[in-house]
């Protein structure tokens, strides 16, 4: 009896790749192994936080490098205005002065200061340099004269100042003359506060703030005074000078008032943000670039610039 074998036939191969549909691998639909594309929803939570992140990091970035450059550039200017005024005597004696008029220039040797002091003590006016409290007298005058300055930020010009020992001199030059100033001692909340100075004589205290530690040295809490005896005659206090100032103007105040033009900087980032995903596709990637970062940097300087000045006017 002759047995018939039955071969079935071969399966069709693949047009494609020429290989037999049996041996090509099962495409992947999702799983553990796969990728799954973002919904809506999830990619625009992710652009939300990737857009926190970028604008948390430039913050950062303002504050404690940034805005020591544009600190530089205030101080040269308000130099050059204020030699102007001494060489044709007419700088600032007292009275009612606009805020950020610079009113003298401050030096410390033993710590390596020199700076322009700018009048008001706001946290916007203090970003261009130290700033003279505009409810006491300008130094040289009798009485007490209060300087704030910057520990952290916008060139930190008070950073050392707390190291300025007794015996040590500050000089300071206004519209009436350069006035000599020995240290006292340094002193911080809880401590004796010296006495009134006595008529004909006075006084100039530099207010700062400090920390401890490396956080301390970053935000800083705790309020440093350093207290200076006039050494010499006194100089004519003139009359209108405020008889108190807000409360962001005493130390560690806040300038609420840059709230509202935060807001409306934040709306030019969005704005520009918009303006350069639409360029990028209708003009092209380099024309994007040299048109539209320089704008995209600006309204960002500018957002960070009020957004700091919520912060303490002291850091």
């Amino acid at each position: 009896m002759t047995t018939h074998v039955v071969i079935p036939p071969a399966p069709p191969q693949s047009v494609a790749s020429g290989k037999h549909a049996a041996d090509r691998p099962a495409p992947i639909r999702g799983g553990a192994g796969g990728r799954r594309r973002l919904t809506p929803t999830g990619a625009m939570v992710v652009w939300a936080a990737l857009a926190v992140g970028f604008l948390a990091a430039w913050l950062v970035l303002f504050a404690v490098v940034l805005s020591g450059v544009q600190e530089a550039r205030s101080q040269k200017l308000a130099y050059d205005h204020l030699r102007e005024q001494l060489a044709a005597a007419t700088a600032p004696l007292g009275g009612a002065i606009a805020p950020g008029t610079p009113v003298a220039v401050l030096d410390a040797p033993s710590i390596g200061l020199s700076t322009v002091v700018v009048e008001g003590t706001s946290a916007l006016a203090m970003q261009d340099g130290p700033g003279h409290r505009r409810d006491t007298v300008l130094p040289g005058q009798a009485g007490v004269s209060v300087v704030y300055g910057r520990s952290v930020m916008f060139g930190a010009p008070f950073a050392r100042a707390s190291q300025l020992a007794p015996g040590a001199t500050i000089t300071v030059t206004t519209g009436q003359g350069e006035f000599r100033y020995v240290v006292d001692g340094v002193r911080r909340p809880g401590d004796p506060v010296p006495a009134p100075p006595g008529a004909g004589t006075g006084r100039l205290v530099l207010v700062t703030s400090a920390g401890e530690g490396w956080r301390g040295t970053l935000a800083p809490t705790t309020t440093v005074f350093v207290d200076a005896t006039l050494t010499g005659a006194t100089q004519a206090t003139p009359a209108g000078r405020p008889v108190t100032v807000p409360e962001g103007e005493r130390p560690m105040g806040r300038d609420t008032a840059s709230l509202l033009a935060l807001m409306l900087w934040l709306q030019l980032v969005v704005v520009a943000s918009i303006a350069l995903v639409w360029t990028w596709y209708r003009w092209g990637r380099w024309q994007t670039w040299l048109v539209g970062l320089p704008i995209l940097l600006a309204v960002l300087w500018g957002a960070a610039e009020n957004a700091v000045a919520l912060l303490p006017n002291l850091v």
